[in-house]
This record gives structure tokens, C-alpha cells and sequence, in this order.
């Protein structure tokens, strides 16, 4: 099947094919062609360009009218946790209240209330709550994902998230990317015996993962209450055996190692980062590592938002995330996301554009297929209404400007 997207007002995003990811200085510049037509054939985008005529022909071929609106690759959200069963609106409470995040998970909440409620979620049921937030994504502009465990502590109700993970990968059209994160926090039957939940997720967790091929990447929570450096280590060192690629939760909370060890382990990212120093930007010069920021988790939580432009200005790529999960960060809107990249972290929308879109869809290891108009990539598209200009998009976060979300070359 052919389509032909015409009367395009700015056609945004264009890299040549080679390109992975943008740093440094590379990112301030977003490349557009304006009253511009595209091309989709079975999926892939085949051919772009200046349009000379706005005639439509009778040749078989679907058209679609972009009103003279934006047409732009859909964003990619690198770092979510939208598996999981029921909310914590009543940790929202606590929150207005006063408590941090760290206390909230000293008491046993945070994490450990959504893995029980997980436990109580049949594999069917969790699957059916997780496809409402990822149509919801999916309408929001969202056309790849990556997906964490981490909400179920145990080995069973680990591999029954990744089961659900791979459930959504086959019956979503987003892409998907799905994440081991075993060591997201200790379950409640470890509490006190950490160094033997690690075991637990090295020596069964890991190896029935790898066993039934569930996990595209391995993860910890390398932070201030949760893991180690030295643990951190210990589980990377092991998924290495398996081939899995790594990535990191780290300074969040604190300053660290996270990032030092995550790099040294080839991390594809280093996610969070909203307490860094000077050390961190050195250990990520040169690396194959994303640094990736989280601003709607500092939007939630009021904590610091990461210096993605310092990182920026020393050369270094960055890309920006949802991280949507019911405690810290209970929204996947990737718009927002680019809006407050702009907003809180003084990023220009082109710089906060490149963040949302081909750098992290290098952090979930699929710029080679999205993240920018490239011929022979994956045809996931937004189709704006008529704005006047990429700044609009992040100034006007809350008004309704995508017409059309396009995945795999089909309007959803």
C-alpha cells in the first residue's frame, strides 16, 4: 500500500540515515522542509520532499491531507514502568502532606504497595489495565516505548510482567522495548537479607528471563536506600552472561556511582540523573551512553530537574523521558515532557524536540528505525493541526494540536 501525506505546512525532524544520535551542539538544530509531501510504502517511509503541485492523483494511491499542519516523527519514550496494576492515589495524599518519596518507601509504601497489588493481578487482568495507558500513550503522540518490570519482586510475578510486556509487543502498534528491573527495590520476604535478594535475582530471576528471551535490556535502582555500586556490579556482571544489554536508574535521589558503573558496564543509558556533578559528565565523554532525564518525575515529586543543559553545553547528548508509573510520575504524555524540558529546564524546543524523539529512541536501541523523516524507517508519524511553529508545540502544551497519529504507516 502506497500513501502519500500531502499539503504538509512543515515537514520536522529530517536526518540523514546514518545519524543515531545528536550531541552537544548537534542538537540545537531541528531540519525541515516547508509545504512538503511524504511517502509510506508497506510501513516505511520511501520518499520526501519540497511538494511542487497540490493536485492529488487518481492512481490507486491513499492520501491524506495534512491541512497545513506538522508532520514529525512520533516521539519515543524510553524509560516507563506503565505495567502495573491499580494506583497510589492515596500516596498522593502523603505527598501534599509533606512526605518524600524516600519516606513514603521507608514505611513500605512506593514500590512495595504496587507489587502487592500486582501479586493480587491476574496475568490477564494486568494486561488489560496496561493497554489502556499504551492506547493512551499511543493517542498522545507515543510510537515506541520502553516497558520495566520491577513491580513484582518475586520471580514469579517478575517473568508475569515481562509475560505481559510481550503480550503488549505483539499486539500493540507501538514499538516496544521491554526491560528486566528485578532490582527495583527488595521485596517484603527479603527485607533486612538484601544481599540474598540479590542472589535471588542474579542466580533465578535472571536466568528464567533469559530462558524465555523476555528481556531486551536489564536494569537497576543504583541509588541512596536501594542498590549498591558493588550490587549493581554484581547483577550487571551476571546479565552479561546472558547478553543483555544494560541500563541504569541512577541519582535520583543521590549522587550515586550509578552512572560511573553503568558506563563502565557499556549502560545503553543512565536514566533519572537529577543529582549530578562534574564527575558524571567526565565518565559519560566518549561513552555509547544515553544520559537521560526524567522532568516529569521532578514535576511530580518537586525534586531538582536534571541538567540537561550543562550536559548539553559540554558536548554531550541527552535525551528526555516519561518515566510514567503510578508513584512518581502517573502521566506518559511525551508533549509535556518536551514542554518541560523547555520550561524548567531551559532547553530550546529544538533541543528538547531532538530529546523526545532520536535521542531517545537511541536510549531504547531503535534509532536505526525511528526518531526522525529517514527514508527507510518505520513510518511513525504525528500529523499536527495548522501551528505556527515548532515552539508552539511545547508553549501550548495543553491545547489539542495532533490531528493524526500514524504507526507502521496506518492512522490508529
Amino acid at each position: 500500500m502506497r500513501t502519500i501525506i500531502y499539503n504538509i505546512g512543515t515537514l520536522a525532524g529530517i536526518l540523514p540515515g546514518d545519524v543515531r544520535k545528536l550531541e552537544g551542539s548537534q542538537m540545537n538544530t531541528v531540519e525541515c522542509i516547508e509545504n512538503a509531501y511524504l511517502v509510506i510504502e508497506d510501513g516505511v517511509i520511501t520518499e520526501f520532499g519540497k511538494q511542487i503541485t497540490n493536485q492529488v492523483g487518481n492512481d490507486g494511491c491513499e492520501y491524506i491531507d495534512a491541512h497545513g499542519g506538522f508532520v514529525m516523527p512520533a516521539f519515543c519514550d524510553s524509560h516507563t514502568h506503565i505495567v502495573y496494576a491499580g494506583c497510589r492515589d492515596g500516596e498522593f495524599r502523603d505527598k501534599i502532606a509533606g512526605l518524600s518519596y524516600e519516606e513514603i518507601a521507608a514505611r513500605g509504601g512506593g514500590i512495595l504497595n504496587s507489587a502487592d497489588l500486582l501479586h493480587e493481578t491476574s496475568e490477564d487482568e494486568l494486561y488489560e489495565q496496561s493497554m489502556v495507558r499504551v492506547r493512551e500513550i499511543m493517542a498522545m503522540g507515543t510510537g515506541a516505548v520502553e516497558i520495566k518490570s520491577g513491580y513484582g519482586l518475586t520471580v514469579e510475578d517478575e517473568l508475569k510482567m515481562l509475560r505481559v510486556i510481550k503480550r503488549i509487543k505483539e499486539t500493540a502498534p507501538v514499538a516496544v522495548r521491554a526491560n528486566f528491573l528485578g532490582a527495583h527495590a527488595v521485596g517484603r520476604a527479603y527485607r533486612g537479607r538484601q544481599s540474598e535478594y540479590v542472589d535471588l535475582v542474579c542466580k533465578e530471576m535472571l536466568p528464567r528471563v533469559a530462558e524465555e528471551g523476555l528481556a531486551d535490556f536489564v536494569d537497576v535502582f543504583c541509588d541512596e536506600g536501594f542498590f549498591t555500586v558493588e550490587e549493581t556490579d554484581r547483577i550487571l556482571t551476571e546479565a552479561a552472561r546472558y547478553g543483555i544489554t544494560p541500563k541504569i536508574h541512577a541519582n535520583e535521589l543521590e549522587v550515586s556511582g550509578g552512572v560511573q558503573v553503568g558506563v563502565k558496564h557499556g549502560a545503553l543509558s543512565v536514566d533519572h540523573l537529577e543529582k549530578t556533578t562534574d564527575a558524571e559528565i567526565e565518565a559519560l565523554r566518549g561513552s555509547c551512553t544515553m544520559p537521560t532525564m526524567l522532568p516529569g518525575c521532578s514535576f511530580f515529586l518537586g525534586i531538582p530537574f536534571g541538567n540537561a543543559k550543562g550536559y548539553i553545553e559540554a558536548g554531550l547528548p541527552v535525551a528526555l523521558a516519561s518515566d510514567y508509573n503510578p508513584g512518581s510520575s502517573p502521566s506518559g504524555n511525551m508533549r509535556f515532557v518536551m514542554a518541560l524540558g523547555c520550561i524548567r529546564m531551559r532547553l530550546t524546543p529544538e533541543q528538547s524536540f531532538n530529546a523526545c524523539t532520536i535521542n531517545t529512541a537511541y536510549a531504547m536501541g531503535v534509532s536505526d528505525q525511528l526518531g526522525s523523516i529517514t527514508v527507510g524507517k518505520k513510518a511513525n508519524l504525528i500529523i499536527t493541526k495548522p501551528v505556527p511553529s515548532l515552539a508552539f508545540i511545547p508553549y501550548s502544551h495543553q491545547t489539542p494540536v495532533i490531528e493524526q497519529v500514524i504507526l507502521n504507516g496506518t492512522a490508529i
